[in-house]
């Protein structure tokens, strides 16, 4: 399973590197420590938790002072791609990519045709996201639907018509064809959009490798262990995103948020789709079977892996199922908390998509827990009722 929000990202001011998951972890642990059971262990940025506010267990909770191998791998990333915001201001005014100022094609009119092909892509599968990106100025529409062009045929390899026929030599080459349009040389039409640009914006290409290992996550592992493998599975697939497409959508320019930490909360929607995906699909996944859940908290909640293919509503279930969700709920709260972050004419699609996505969540819930054999989601007047308060919430963010 891969996203199927890509056009959505988020940015958070975090106090520290990870400090919005850190916390989640904290909470989430916290609700469901069980009586007798040995502390939980978290990092060490973890603020003080008012237990009374957030009605959470006053179980003891160990420190630790390490992030985990997911987290880490993932700040370095983050990392690097707020260092080239910060320092590899050459992108910016770069004038045509390479491929263009080589042909004697009147490579305008190329790129004005490559740009409305990723708007009607967009349009089509994102209706609402591309409603909001018509606030934005041409520029950064026109680059947002490149990269949604890209990130959606990447989901399509794995997750569409021809998927049987993926193999990982082809993600190999469809890597190798994501570091030629960097370097400026694009097969077709979506991949000059995105060559053009990735020579405007300050793009790091290595949330687009990581979200192609996704991918190839997708193309033999069907399950997963703990939380910490499926928050990096959620990075890779979805978190990526958000990466990508902060350079473009631009951040407030009274934010007192550092680059580093706007980037750090820009998977905080990423992880948050995810993990919705996830809860909405288990029928469906278990059908192919797939679990996408942390096998240990299934074992935790009396639950195994038959249960999920058998599909039966329990109790345990439910109270499984809840534990899931708030942990959901929590990325989306902190997600948030970062739309005042974004430049004011990009905050309106971003709350919009985060929150109808959190809405599915709600539909779960209204369907008793059943995502066996129920598909959780939000009908249109319930979309329609959504932008306009979204759009003024949007407009009074500061």
């Amino acid at each position: 399973m891969v996203s199927s929000s890509s056009a959505a990202a988020l940015w958070t001011a975090a106090p520290h590197p990870h400090g919005s998951c850190i916390r989640i972890h904290a909470i989430f642990h916290q609700r469901h420590q069980r009586r007798g059971r040995r502390p939980v262990v978290v990092a060490s940025s973890v603020r003080p938790l008012q237990a009374a506010s957030l009605a959470v267990a006053t179980a003891p909770v160990a420190v630790a002072s390490r992030r985990t191998a997911a987290e880490e791998a993932v700040y370095e990333v983050v990392l690097r791609q707020a260092a080239l915001v910060e320092e590899a201001t050459h992108r910016r005014g770069a004038g045509a990519p390479r491929w263009a100022e080589e042909d004697a094609v009147d490579w305008g009119l190329l790129l004005g045709d490559a740009y409305h092909r990723c708007g009607e892509v967009c349009a089509e599968y994102a209706k609402t996201f591309y409603l909001g990106t018509q606030l934005m100025t041409p520029e950064r529409r026109k680059a947002v639907w490149a990269i949604y062009v890209w990130c959606r045929r990447t989901d399509e390899l794995v997750d569409g018509p021809n998927s049987s026929y993926i193999t990982p030599k082809a993600l190999d080459r469809w890597e190798k064809r994501l570091e030629d349009l960097f370097e400026g040389r694009p097969y077709d039409m979506y991949d000059a959009a995105l060559s053009d640009t990735v020579s405007k914006f300050p793009v790091d290409i290595q949330p687009f490798k990581d979200m192609i290992e996704g991918m190839r996550l997708d193309l033999w592992k069907s399950r997963y262990r703990s939380f910490d493998e499926l928050y990096l599975y959620c990075y890779y697939v979805a978190g990526t995103v958000g990466l990508m497409t902060v350079p473009v959508m631009g951040i407030a320019p009274d934010s007192k948020a550092s680059t580093e930490s706007v980037y750090n909360a820009a998977l905080a929607l990423g992880i948050a789709n995810q993990l919705t995906n996830i809860l909405r699909d288990v029928g469906e996944d278990s059908r192919r079977g797939r679990i996408y859940l942390p096998l240990d908290e299934l074992a935790e909640a009396g639950l195994t892996e038959e249960d999920i293919f058998r599909g039966k509503v329990t109790d345990k279930w439910r109270k499984f199922m809840k534990g899931q969700i708030l942990r959901a709920r929590l990325f989306f709260d902190e997600a948030e908390k970062g739309v005042a972050h974004l430049d004011s004419a990009s905050r309106w699609p971003v709350l919009a998509s985060l929150w109808l996505y959190r809405q599915i969540l709600d539909a779960i819930e209204a369907n008793d827990y059943n995502n066996f054999t129920k598909r959780a989601y939000v009908n249109k007047a319930k979309k329609l009722l959504s932008l306009p308060v979204a759009y003024a919430r949007a407009a009074v963010a500061s």
